[in-house]
């Protein structure tokens, strides 16, 4: 795959392979290599202890073999010119034996030379043999050591050398300079299979899917950019049919909302047109009702009445169509006068079969937009009306029609309800009551009514909620909470009260 840029949504070149060590799989080959020179060092601290544990143990059976020769000589003496060469074959200074208690110097070299150090290889230890390994090779200078064992032949009870150290450094130096060098080219070798094996199965594909995500990104419309699935059974193939899945439907929905988008701007301008239409068949039917012909008397205030909903259907599809309403500006006021606003005005709308009833105390307020909460309650309170209406015209109102609303205070939170004792809201309305024309709860209903309301509601951090069951008439409340802000402030109370 070769380098390529892409740029993203907010206009930043992004490059989809990155260099060879910034990239993963550059990443992974040092790791690897990194990881396989630890576990190499791991081996390494008990390897050259046993190398140098080695090597000692092969000059003491040296030095037994050395032994068993200056003993086999006659009367067991030895020239100086047979000792040399026998202690120059041990490669020791020193040999001591000891048999039945007695400790006896078989062999020694020329000169008095004093021992730095002894060192027992009868204890079987690990820490400690690790430790003086890293001191032999750490050590620059040559001394003399003492060397304490059991021979391998069983000649005797325990065998002593002396010997120097320079040789034994240098032979440890050799066997881990071979160990660095078998590390290195293991390493390499390891980490060149892992590189290879990672980036076929791993690195390449999402490589892949990145790029992929980068372009679906710039374009979520377009089909041709949906990723194809592999049809691997990894979890890198479950990613890639959840991703395929993920597109296929955000392409689809982003394709309708278009659509939809295209299609509510036209509705806007044919509502806004149409509305204008109305207003004025609205004006000529007024002066039709003053026309004393019994005909026109019969026909007009259905006519007048059929005008007014379309007018408002018109009104409130203008309202929806806004990209957002305003932020609420909230102020504290008591429910009571908004309450009387809203039945005064649902009032000249009604039918004089229908009573409506303000319920709230004066006491109680709320903190929430004015005008806002009229939208709400208006929106209620009307389409309670018109569920009567409907009602009483069906000949299902069995009694007296009313509509009752009432407020009351939930700790911080104010709660109104908007009660009526129609037929209720219906229960294939419930499941989209508030999706704008999906939730109309009367025949020829938007509801979007309900739909502005719930999101006015939401607006205020609050709630809009039907409570009753069918057939029981519909009971709506209004959950409006407090502002947080002002959840510490007291209140001034009146003069005499406690």
């Amino acid at each position: 795959m070769n380098d390529q840029n892409i740029t993203d949504r907010n206009g930043r070149q992004i490059e989809l392979k990155a260099r060879m060590w910034r990239g993963l799989s550059g990443k992974v080959l040092m790791l690897t290599v990194i990881f396989v020179m630890l576990g190499e060092v791991m081996i390494f601290l008990p390897s050259i202890a046993n190398f140098r544990i080695t090597w000692l143990k092969s000059r003491i059976a040296m030095a037994e073999v050395a032994a068993l020769a200056s003993e086999a000589a006659p009367e067991m003496e030895v020239s100086d010119k047979l000792r040399r060469e026998l202690l120059r074959g041990a490669r020791v200074q020193a040999i001591a034996m000891k048999r039945d208690g007695v400790r006896q110097l078989v062999l020694r070299g020329d000169g008095d030379q004093m021992i730095k150090e002894h060192f027992d290889l009868r204890k079987k230890l690990w820490f400690g043999p690790v430790m003086e390994a890293f001191e032999v090779l750490f050590r620059t200078s040559d001394r003399l050591i003492g060397i304490t064992d059991i021979p391998p032949n069983m000649s005797a009870e325990i065998i002593e050398v002396a010997l120097h150290e320079k040789p034994l450094r240098d032979d440890m130096l050799k066997f881990s300079v071979n160990i660095l060098s078998l590390s290195i080219i293991l390493s390499l070798i390891v980490a060149t299979m892992v590189f290879l094996a990672i980036n076929y199965v791993l690195v390449i594909p999402l490589r892949q899917f990145t790029h992929n995500m980068l372009r679906f990104g710039q374009d979520p419309e377009d089909a041709s950019r949906i990723i194809e699935a592999s049809g691997r059974a990894d979890e890198l193939g479950i990613a890639e049919r959840e991703l395929q899945q993920m597109q296929l439907e955000l392409s689809n929905t982003l394709q309708q909302k278009s659509r939809l988008a295209s299609l509510g701007l036209a509705v806007s301008k044919v509502s806004h047109d149409l509305r204008n239409m109305l207003a004025s068949a609205q004006l000529i039917s007024d002066r039709l009702s003053m026309v004393d012909d019994p005909t026109v008397q019969k026909f007009a205030p259905k006519l007048i009445t059929s005008l007014d909903r379309a007018i408002g259907f018109c009104s409130q599809t203008l309202k929806f169509g806004r990209a957002s309403e305003a932020p609420p500006a909230r102020e504290v006021f008591a429910v009571r006068q908004v309450v009387e606003e809203v039945i005064d005005t649902a009032i000249m709308q009604a039918s004089s079969s229908i009573v409506l009833y303000n319920d709230t105390d004066d006491e109680v307020e709320i903190d929430a937009d004015r005008e806002q909460l009229f939208r709400i309650l208006m929106n209620l309170v009307r389409n309670a009306v018109q569920a009567l209406e409907s009602a009483m015209s069906s000949g299902m109102a069995t009694q007296q029609c009313e509509v009752h609303i009432n407020a009351w205070r939930d700790a911080m939170t104010t709660i109104i309800e908007v009660r009526d004792n129609g037929p209720g809201v219906p229960e294939k309305a419930r499941n989209n009551l508030f999706v704008a024309f999906r939730g109309g709860a009367r025949a020829g209903g938007t509801g979007l009514g309900l739909a502005i309301s719930h999101e006015l509601a939401r607006a205020h951090g609050g709630k809009l909620r039907l409570i009753s069951e069918e057939g029981a008439g519909a009971v709506f409340h209004i959950i409006i909470p407090d502002r947080t802000s002002d959840a510490g402030l007291g209140k001034r109370g009146k003069m005499g009260v406690a």
